[in-house]
């Protein structure tokens, strides 16, 4: 029997895919790729996260049952390749980049459960959902990936599935568990965003 997997209304998925797949291209744009590598990246980044909890939770990878998603991936590619980069600097793509991040993470989280995770494992398949598809993005672009950086990223991810599980444990509505996490991964994101918050190094050998 199929699990009874959550749902986010399909039009805000989209629009939080698109989001992912915007930055992915964004990121073969400025390294002056050809088109085929624009739209790899938006569709890598769009999708890689959902894709890779989906393959270790042993659900159907969800774009690919999904009409929608690859064309919103590849329309987001077209339009990073026909407008300017400078278009897209500042912040208000990071901005929906946070919310993305909290709300795929609690999603995550949640469709691990239904599909019957323990609790940790579908924490981290919340953390794999948000976070993989930017870190696969960072490495074939040569960057240091958002796991390789002091900022609160992956932290905020984390903090974002550890209390959309606690609260599924809890027996807390679901309404209110979606609201409580993904408020709180979206608030911590944007505070780092905003005074540039970080977590300490390791001192090495000192």
């Amino acid at each position: 029997m199929t699990p009874i997997t959550p749902a986010l209304p399909p039009a805000l998925d989209l629009f939080g895919i698109a989001v992912f797949a915007l930055s992915g291209a964004l990121a073969a744009a400025r390294l002056r790729q050809t088109f085929v590598t624009v739209v790899f990246f938006a569709l890598i980044t769009g999708v890689g996260g959902g894709s890779l909890r989906d393959l270790l939770i042993g659900a159907p990878v969800f774009w690919v049952h999904d009409p929608f998603v690859a064309p919103v991936c590849i329309v987001v590619a077209l339009i990073a390749w026909f407008t300017p980069v400078r278009w897209w600097n500042g912040v208000l793509l990071e901005w929906a980049d946070a919310l993305g991040l909290a709300v795929y993470s609690v999603f995550g989280t949640i469709k691990a459960l239904s599909w019957g995770a323990p609790l940790v494992a579908a924490i981290l398949m919340g953390v794999v959902t948000g976070c993989i598809g930017g870190i696969i993005r960072d490495v074939l672009a040569g960057q240091p990936s958002i796991l390789m950086r002091p900022e609160l990223y992956v932290t905020a991810a984390a903090l974002a599935a550890c209390l959309a599980g606690a609260g599924i444990a809890f027996g807390l509505s679901p309404a209110l568990t979606w609201a409580l996490a993904v408020i709180a991964g979206f608030t911590l994101r944007g505070a780092a965003i905003h005074w540039s918050l970080g977590l300490p190094a390791h001192r090495g050998d000192d």
